[in-house]
């Protein structure tokens, strides 16, 4: 066989200070089928990049199991991009994120990206109901009642008045993600309540994000979904104010601060 002989450049190639200007960084769970499909199409552009990570997690969906995810919150958040900064890290799971808390999820990923500004559904959800004016809202879970409970008194103390709160009855993530999306507009046009300001859908596993201005369409008033509000605040953050009226009114909306 021949020698061929290798030639290295006359030079270092010049290094960007990054490869794309902005970094979003995605926690998410191991069972997740949802969350980077609906960031790669709303959030991910020439400007931001989208990186994600997986933490472990063991069905069903119950509050035992949702707080078991809180040891594994830092590392996880360690492992994207190691020992480079994130401009936003979002923790993906809606339900996990009432029960360990606003705060102690901030607290878990600031711990490992303490740069990054830190968004967990609920807070954006929170944010994007705000920005839409709506006081009383009716809101639609896949959980069982008693994962759906929790959510209901974190909305009630933060001060909203909720008309209709749904509950689908499902325990299995993988199986909120197999919803479809003309069953998830069925039971979002169920769910609202006809004197309420807007419909919030939970769950990152259920594909709402892709409907949201469908629903929206259909019953008349805002939707906010929790993919739909953490690719919302994300996307602001990173300091992107560009309206997507074809996703949702809350596309269209400022982000507090911003």
């Amino acid at each position: 066989m021949r020698t061929l002989d290798l030639c290295l450049a006359s030079r270092a190639p010049k290094l960007d200070d990054r490869p794309l200007e902005k970094r979003v960084g995605l926690i998410i769970l191991a069972t997740d089928h949802t969350t980077e499909v609906d960031f790669q199409r709303m959030v991910a552009n020439a400007r931001i990049g989208v990186y994600a990570t997986r933490i472990p997690y063991a069905n069903p969906v119950t509050p035992e199991n949702l707080a078991a995810m809180q040891p594994s919150l830092t590392a996880g958040a360690a492992l994207i991009l190691p020992d480079e900064p994130l401009d936003v890290v979002t923790y993906s799971c809606t339900s996990a994120s009432v029960v360990i808390g606003d705060a102690a999820v901030t607290a878990a990923i600031k711990a490992a990206k303490p740069g990054a500004a830190v968004v967990t559904p609920t807070a954006a959800a929170v944010s994007g109901l705000k920005a839409l004016g709506a006081k009383r809202i009716s809101v639609l879970t896949p959980y069982t009642l008693e994962t759906s409970r929790p959510m209901a008194d974190y909305f009630l103390a933060l001060g909203f008045d909720i008309a209709r709160f749904t509950c689908l009855g499902l325990s299995d993530d993988r199986e909120m993600a197999r919803i479809s999306p003309e069953e998830i507009v069925a039971f979002a046009k169920e769910a609202t309540a006809p004197d309420c300001d807007a419909l919030f859908i939970s769950c990152t596993a259920v594909r709402a994000a892709g409907v949201a201005a469908q629903i929206e369409a259909a019953v008349g008033r805002p939707v906010v979904t929790s993919n739909l509000a953490t690719a919302w605040a994300c996307l602001r953050l990173c300091g992107d104010e560009t309206a997507r009226p074809a996703l949702g009114r809350l596309m269209t909306r400022a982000y507090p601060g911003r």
